[in-house]
């Protein structure tokens, strides 16, 4: 059974051959695996035998000018296409610092809007001709990546002091930056959609909590975001296909908001921010397609990680609905040896 056909089951909510294992590994995490042994030539998922899914991205950004403005042994400032200044290290898997901002108030939003224009040099058409047909004959399952909401607009268009002030303050402008960018995705992919190029669900990060936590209240999430969560929703469902989203952080109070406006599948349920993937299976799993939930920080200490997978895998998997990851990503920390014993671990727990 390949991807496709795997995915395509359990999000029907029907058995597979076994859960899907899907992850993403970090930088360092790649380098690392080809030191001790993983050849450089091979894609790391065909080398570990795990789930392949692929991802169509477009260029929804104002696209100003991108240019390095500083560079040394340790670290590089930049510009980004969406107007952020970025102060990027040069360690291993290291995070970059937002510095600064073009995009400050609803004024100089007046300005951005105006450059981002659905037009069709947005589209990687080049790469769709020659990657497209390869990802089919591969069993790839397909998604388009949504690029929208308030993790965007905070991380990389205004800041995040300016946006959380800016959803108190002036909901008008947030919600027009929300619309804007929600737009110049659904047009693009419309052109891509529309091209023959035929993907299988969308897919959009949206970080609305932190430990404990979230950014905004659930009356703030209602009036805001909500709509335009639920208009990507509308849209992917219109064409046939399947909705994802990413949400790092605690955002146990959204999940029932989520499930009303349809939401397929959830990921990556942050257990050390306090979600509890376990629960959220009682409560949901009938509902949604949960994904994630393995603590990363165990991923690295083989012990600890069997035990975790061992109680969470038999009831994640029950009447399917549950794609096998960590809960946010694969850190440098876990060894070639850790991850194919994770892998093999997985398939045995997950098989049907």
């Amino acid at each position: 059974m390949n991807t496709y056909e795997r995915l395509k089951l359990v999000y029907d909510h029907k058995e597979p051959d076994r859960i899907p294992i899907i992850d993403t590994p970090w930088a360092g995490t790649i380098r690392r695996w080809k030191r001790e042994g993983m050849p450089d030539d091979v894609d790391w998922r065909d080398y570990f035998g795990v789930d392949k899914i692929e991802t169509i991205h477009v260029d929804s950004s104002p696209q100003f000018e991108t240019k390095v403005l500083e560079e040394t042994p340790r670290y590089k400032i930049y510009t980004t296409e969406w107007g952020a200044t970025l102060k990027n290290f040069k360690e291993e898997d290291s995070t970059p610092e937002f510095i600064d901002f073009k995009i400050k108030d609803a004024e100089k939003w007046k300005y951005a809007k105006e450059r981002m224009q659905p037009t069709d040099d947005r589209i990687p058409w080049n790469r769709l001709i020659n990657m497209f047909p390869l990802w089919r004959s591969q069993g790839c399952w397909i998604q388009a990546q949504f690029w929208f909401g308030f993790d965007i607009t905070h991380s990389w268009t205004v800041g995040t002091e300016t946006l959380l002030i800016a959803m108190a303050t002036e909901p008008e402008w947030v919600t027009e930056m929300f619309e804007t960018e929600l737009t110049m995705c659904m047009k693009l992919f419309d052109k891509v959609w529309d091209a023959g190029y035929r993907f299988d669900s969308i897919y959009w990060p949206d970080d609305m909590g932190y430990k404990n936590n979230q950014f905004f209240s659930l009356q703030m999430y209602r009036e805001l975001l909500k709509p335009f969560h639920k208009r990507a929703i509308d849209w992917a469902h219109n064409k046939g296909i399947k909705a994802y989203l990413h949400s790092c952080g605690n955002i146990n109070p959204f999940i029932p908001e989520l499930v009303e406006i349809g939401l397929d599948a959830l990921n990556p349920l942050e257990v050390k921010a306090g979600m509890k993937p376990d629960e959220i299976k009682k409560d949901y799993g009938d509902k949604l397609v949960l994904y994630g939930g393995i603590n990363a920080v165990l991923w690295d200490k083989p012990d600890m990680i069997k035990e975790e997978m061992s109680r969470l895998i038999p009831i994640m998997k029950q009447n399917s609905g549950y794609i096998f990851g960590s809960d946010h990503s694969i850190p440098n920390s876990v060894s070639l040896e850790d991850f194919r014993q994770i892998v093999a671990y997985a398939k045995k727990l997950g098989a049907y």
